[in-house]
């Protein structure tokens, strides 16, 4: 790992190359400053999926700067492209960043880019998906426990129609390690009990791609047979709803989710999604932001990660695996607004008011 100590004299890099123009920015810090500290970059994957920008972001940069004032923090969001995500990595390393979190837009793709940091003693968290390549640290939430946490509650939803009933599986993008293990986790639970009718991998988990799918199921199922519908995230939960609706399938039939996005909360509280699975933002973003900051410093991680995980290299390497919750229209109050993730007059918008006071959100 690299001495922060190297980069005291640097002064503070306020822009980036060709590309990082395009999509990395530095936040905190000035050009005025006489001493700057460690330098941290985050590479998110893209802002199809809200929680990367609204979430994440912020609360990586404020945990950074709560352990570390002196800190950095360097932003890149990839859009999707691998290509660009490639090329923000090789930006943050020729700058000579002190440690990179990372959520790789295709764990393989990144996989040099990952080991051309090690090369440059950049040390590389990845965080939220694996990411294949030397890594140091790894921090998430349990993928196969989602993927359970999904399926546990589509049987549930779809009551005595199981077993047998025909369902459509909507899963992720499959260069997403999680999105592997998701689908690895729904089918543990759901396999032998219902029948999978179509199943489609969404590639850059885009909602659109998600409803147009929806839509060859329904032509090639019937309206009348689709009992339940596994949708790996709350994106392609909304693309197959809208598809649902357009197709006149009435009633819908229970739709799982993830991420517990505002419009997902909403649509479970109307009853047109019937469950999202809440990772709670705040204590994964401090986990990563101490793992970011120990490495940044030179600091054994073993402190901050109890757990360990193998990497694509074989190598085990010190890890923070968290517990994710399933969120239904009973629980909304008692998780997502309890811990202040949304508020009930956020979730509550006029139309919602009679649904809300039903499912106890006044």
């Amino acid at each position: 790992m690299k001495a922060s100590l190297r980069h005291a004299a640097l002064p503070v890099i306020a822009v980036f190359t060709a590309v990082g123009l395009a999509a990395c920015g530095t936040d905190g810090g000035s050009a005025t400053d006489t001493e700057s500290g460690p330098r941290i970059g985050v590479l998110l994957p893209d802002a199809t999926t809200a929680r990367w920008e609204t979430q994440d972001r912020p609360l990586l940069e404020k945990k950074i700067r709560e352990l570390c004032p002196t800190c950095e923090v360097e932003h890149g969001n990839a859009k999707g492209d691998v290509a660009m995500q490639q090329q923000q990595m090789n930006s943050m390393i020729a700058q000579g960043v002190d440690a990179i979190l990372l959520v790789a837009v295709d764990s393989r793709s990144l996989a040099a880019s990952v080991r051309k940091a090690e090369e440059a003693g950049i040390p590389v968290i990845a965080y939220d998906r694996l990411s294949e390549g030397p890594i140091s640290g790894h921090v998430s939430f349990d993928g196969e426990e989602v993927g359970r946490l999904q399926g546990r509650a589509l049987l549930t939803a779809m009551g005595d129609k199981v077993p047998g009933a025909q369902i459509v599986m909507m899963n992720g993008d499959p260069i997403d390690p999680n999105a592997v293990l998701f689908k690895q986790g729904a089918l543990s639970v759901l396999t032998g009990k219902v029948k999978i009718g179509k199943s489609y991998d969404t590639l850059e988990w885009r909602a659109e791609t998600a409803n147009l799918n929806m839509s060859a199921a329904i032509s090639a199922l019937g309206v009348d047979n689709i009992e339940g519908v596994y949708a790996a995230n709350d994106g392609l939960a909304a693309g197959s709803i809208t598809a649902l609706k357009a197709n006149k399938v009435d009633p819908l039939p229970p739709v799982t989710g993830q991420d517990a996005e505002l419009a997902a909360v909403r649509r479970i509280v109307d009853g047109e999604q019937y469950m999202t699975v809440y990772k709670p933002f705040e204590p994964e973003a401090a986990a990563a932001a101490a793992m970011a900051v120990a490495a940044a410093r030179g600091e054994n991680l073993d402190r901050v990660g109890h757990q360990e995980v193998r990497t694509s290299t074989g190598k085990s390497v010190p890890a923070v695996m968290l517990t994710p919750v399933s969120v239904t229209v009973g629980n909304i109050k008692d998780t997502l607004v309890k811990d202040g993730v949304y508020t009930v007059r956020q979730i509550c918008t006029p139309e919602l008011r009679a649904a809300c006071r039903t499912a106890g959100l006044t």
